[in-house]
């Protein structure tokens, strides 16, 4: 034997001399490595006495008795012998364990067998990654048992994508990425499973929010129009509405990070609510997902992903700056972020401020000002039992209402919100964990937010001012599976409050409470290695409870409280067909419903342009979507087609009444009408062989939307057809990774208009850019520089909010972006 103190020493200054936690520290390792070693060859031997003469029997001799003879045993057991146990217990432990921990080991290499530093290694569903070394090899621990996938990728090489099975053994791994100028699929979160783009039955549109690659504008919703069948609701850069296959505001759902966001979204007048930095990727189901999320996804879902964690062993961060000649716009980010093999967290802030934007031919759009602020804070553990994630998100923004008030008053341009504005304000707090429970995984979130809208008319005389609370939480059980079957199921709610704040003049919504809570199963089932099936079924029940507002004896302002309850079944099914490595068919029905609002229950008062009153007699939306598509990909072509049919019973929009409001405002009422939806999309990316830094890429998009009665619905998009010719080059001269770009978007005209909308002419926009990385010293910075609109058109698009006075969209804008990473190995 050999004392405790001296053993004690002994491991305290091997763990700091040779930093144990780095390497593979079983009992094996330490007798093979350092044997030889006088100092450490006592506790070798020790252990190895110890386990053999008391933990081995021990176990041999109880491991089929139950746990209070074994506790029996301890108990009576002397004091010194009962240290000793102690010791070797933990001691052996501690062996299994780390012996148990799984662990992906690899390396990373070219066809021709050249390893390829620098390649990113990364699981989605923990949020883990790491890069490769200098050799081409990469290691990922404390992984957790079962089934998962990891994405190999590095810049000029298609993604791969590797399912792996663990279950307490070491893997290793050897990836052979293939050069490619196109992109593979990537891997999604947004359809219910971890699974890549290929594999869902549900189409998963993916744009990655690169600075230097999106389009440099201070909207970001104008950014997600890129992807064909996007569209948007816009009165300038800073409020805008996303819109998909001819839906929008209420009939789509904007997740944060898989988080429902609740800013008051009802209205075209409202932002987005959602900067792009800290963001990594956009994932867009377009169409019917309420079997997933639920109500107001009846249009389809656009989840802003939060950027991955700094890979391990890293601390590293980026500053971003953008400068915008349109609106005189300065953008600046900020963000740092860490990992340990355990351990993960970052911070980033952000401003961004704003003048009157130009339209095209110069005049300057009076209030069109803004300002946002914003701050995001994570911090997380991982581990082989699960993931463990904290998120903090801020954000300020302060918008200038384009309204016949503000555009008569402000004759100077500007970019001080002083009056005519409104002020959001938003913290949300969310928690979102993985447990990983044998063959069984469970999902635990929660998320509180609370968001402040303040509407401003003259200096300091606060028109509207209302709260937002929203709590929302669930729970998904993934149940035993194969590499050929999945199955969740699950339960989500949410609770809300609405208030009015400070007695304010105008009572647009009243105070009022709103409860969800549903139940949900989904099954995803592979048949033949080529046909994939996935289903689901959902049950929701929701109540609104309203307080009355004003008094029964004044008529004209008394608003009756309601008490209203809504239940609804929704649902999907879909197939895929690899019909080879190359082809893929997509087939998917579904049954989603939407809610009536408290905006369209409940609104009685002016609201921007317009009065605006509610219907209680509203019943809820539901919607049945078939939809079809095909994509083909070979090294150096990708081809997608899609066509969708939507019919939606009750569709609830707001149309004038043709009366008006006792201080001459026009008069809106929200109705409903049985309408129907039909269109598709198609896109085309070539690189032809010859000159694969070239590439040629297309989409078009197209929606109807009528009534039954034959008017056409509000908000329809007009077809659009974008076109891009893109050059890269490794290098050119002095500058890396140089990219040079042509776009043209052309929309046609716009002849079916709503009763309440005017037609609109079609137009065609031309934009430029440049960019690449110049290396100073040891320093590499990211740089683009764009004209956008370069002819400085004067046009207006149907969707824009700007019609109503009479006012054109941006004109040219110059922009500049910079970013300079750094980081600490």
């Amino acid at each position: 034997m050999f004392p405790m103190k001296n053993a004690q020493s002994a491991r305290t200054n091997f763990l700091s001399t040779h930093r144990l936690t780095n390497m593979n520290c079983n009992i094996k390792s330490i007798r093979l490595q350092y044997f030889q070693s006088h100092t450490y060859r006592p506790i070798i031997q020790g252990l190895r006495i110890i386990h053999f003469n008391y933990v081995h029997p021990l176990f041999h001799k109880y491991k089929r008795a139950s746990i209070v003879m074994y506790f029996n045993y301890l108990l009576n057991i002397n004091q010194s012998k009962m240290k000793k146990i102690i010791i070797a217990f933990a001691m052996v432990l501690l062996y299994h364990g780390v012996n148990a921990q799984n662990k992906i080991t690899g390396k990373i290499s070219d066809e021709t067998n050249q390893p390829l530093p620098g390649a990113s290694v990364f699981i989605p569903e923990i949020n883990k990654g790491t890069v490769s070394r200098s050799d081409g090899s990469y290691e990922l621990l404390n992984l957790p048992n079962g089934r998962i996938k990891v994405q190999y990728s590095f810049l000029g090489f298609a993604n791969h994508i590797e399912s792996i099975s663990l279950s307490g053994q070491p893997v290793e791994i050897n990836i052979q990425l293939s050069s490619s100028p196109i992109e593979a699929e990537e891997i999604v979160v947004s359809g219910g499973y971890a699974t890549s783009q290929h594999e869902n039955a549900v189409k998963i549109d993916v744009l990655k929010l690169k600075p230097l690659e999106i389009k440099s504008t201070a909207n970001l919703t104008e950014v997600l129009t890129r992807v064909p069948g996007v569209d948007m609701i816009s009165k300038g850069g800073g409020v805008a509405k996303p819109v998909i296959r001819g839906l929008s505001m209420n009939d789509i759902l904007v997740l944060n990070n898989g988080v429902r966001f609740e800013n008051y979204q009802y209205s075209s007048h409202h932002p987005l609510g959602i900067d792009e930095f800290g963001i990594d990727d956009v994932e867009i189901i377009k169409g019917p997902a309420s079997l997933l999320y639920g109500s107001d996804a009846i249009g389809g879902v656009i989840n802003f992903i939060k950027e991955r964690p700094a890979p391990v062993g890293s601390i590293m961060g980026d500053y971003n700056l953008q400068l915008f000649s349109n609106s005189l716009g300065i953008t600046n980010n900020l963000g740092i972020k860490g990992t340990s093999k355990k351990f993960f967290g970052g911070i980033r802030v952000g401003q961004k401020t704003n003048a009157d934007f130009l339209q095209g031919g110069g005049d300057f759009v009076p209030n069109s000002r803004f300002t946002e602020k914003s701050m995001k804070a994570n911090v997380g553990f991982t581990d082989k039992i699960g993931i463990f994630k904290l998120y903090y998100d801020y954000n300020n923004q302060k918008l200038g209402l384009v309204e016949d008030e503000a555009v008569e008053e402000i004759t100077k341009r500007g970019r001080d919100n002083s009056i005519w504005y409104q002020e959001f304000n938003t913290h949300l707090l969310s928690s979102q964990n993985k447990l990983y429970l044998g063959k069984l995984k469970l999902e635990v979130n929660s998320a509180f937010q609370n968001t402040e809208l303040t509407h401003l008319g003259e200096v300091d005389q606060v028109e509207i001012q209302m709260g937002l609370a929203t709590l929302t939480y669930e729970a998904k059980l993934h149940l035993p599976s194969n590499e050929n079957s999945e199955y969740i199921v699950g339960f989500q709610g949410f609770n809300q409050k609405n208030k009015n704040l400070n007695n304010r003049e105008t009572l647009l919504l009243p105070d009022a409470v709103t409860n969800n809570y549903s139940g949900f199963g989904l099954l995803r089932y592979t048949f033949f290695e080529k046909l994939r099936f996935q289903a689901g079924l959902r049950y929701d029940k929701k109540w609104i409870t309203t307080d009355a507002i004003g008094s029964p004896l004044i008529s004209s302002s008394y608003r009756a409280a309601i008490d209203e309850y809504f239940g609804s079944f929704s649902g999907s099914m879909g197939l895929t067909y690899n019909y080879s490595e190359k082809l893929l068919f997509r087939a998917n029905f579904a049954a989603a419903y939407r809610t009536p609002n408290l905006a369209e229950l409940t609104s009685n008062g002016p609201h921007e342009l317009r009065y605006e009153i509610g219907n209680a007699n509203l019943i809820p939306e539901n919607a049945y979507e078939s939809d079809l598509s095909i994509h083909y990909h070979q090294e150096n072509i990708t081809f997608d087609l899609a066509g969708f049919y939507n019919l939606v019973d009750h569709f609830i929009y707001i149309a004038p009444t043709g009366e008006t409001s006792a201080t001459g405002l026009a008069v809106y009422r929200y109705k409903q009408a049985n309408s129907s939806l039909i269109g598709g999309e198609a896109g085309l990316h070539i690189h032809p062989k010859p000159i694969e830094w070239l590439h040629l890429e297309t989409t078009f998009s197209t929606v109807t939307g009528k009534q039954d009665n034959g008017d056409y619905l509000p908000f329809i998009p007009a077809h659009k057809l974008h076109f891009e010719l893109r050059v890269e080059k490794d290098a050119f001269a002095f500058i890396e990774n140089v990219f040079a770009a042509i776009n043209t978007s052309t929309a046609f005209a716009q002849n079916n208009a709503a009763p309440d909308e005017t037609k609109t002419p079609g137009y065609t926009l031309l934009d430029l850019s440049i960019g690449g990385k110049i290396r100073l010293s040891n320093q590499l910075i990211s740089f683009s520089l764009s004209a956008n609109n370069l002819l400085d058109k004067k046009y207006i698009d149907h969707l824009s909010t700007l019609k109503e006075v009479s006012l054109f969209n941006p004109g040219r804008n110059i922009a500049l972006t910079l970013k300079v990473p750094f980081g600490i190995k």
